[in-house]
C-alpha cells in the first residue's frame, strides 16, 4: 500500500522530470494540478522550469477543464502537503540535479 510519502516522492520525481523536459505532459488530473501549482511556487526561483511545468499541465487541463482545482482543492485531496513544502522540495531537487 502506498503511503502519502510514497505518493509525494513519485509526484516530486514527475515534477522534476516535467520541469526538465518540454515533452512530458501530465497524464492525469493529479499530475496536471500538481504541475500547475509547482509552476506557481517555483516561478520566482526557477522561471524556465516553471514555464515547462505550466506547459506540461495545460494540455490535460484544456481537455478536462472541470478537473482544474485551486490550491485548496489539491491540498484537500492530499496530493501535496503544503505549498511551501512543495516549493522547498522541488527547488532542492532541481538544484541538486542541475543539468
Amino acid at each position: 500500500m502506498e503511503t502519502a510519502r510514497d505518493l509525494e516522492r513519485v509526484l516530486l520525481v514527475r515534477c522534476v522530470d516535467a520541469a526538465r523536459s518540454s515533452l512530458l505532459p501530465a497524464s492525469d488530473a493529479q499530475e496536471a494540478n500538481v504541475f500547475r501549482l509547482a509552476a506557481m511556487v517555483i516561478a520566482s526561483r526557477h522561471p524556465a522550469y516553471a514555464v515547462r511545468l505550466k506547459c506540461a499541465s495545460e494540455p490535460y487541463l484544456s481537455q478536462h477543464p472541470s478537473e482544474l482545482l485551486d490550491a485548496a482543492g489539491v491540498l484537500r485531496r492530499g496530493w501535496i502537503v503544503s505549498l511551501p513544502r512543495l516549493r522547498d522540495m522541488l527547488c532542492e531537487q532541481l538544484q541538486s540535479r542541475l543539468p
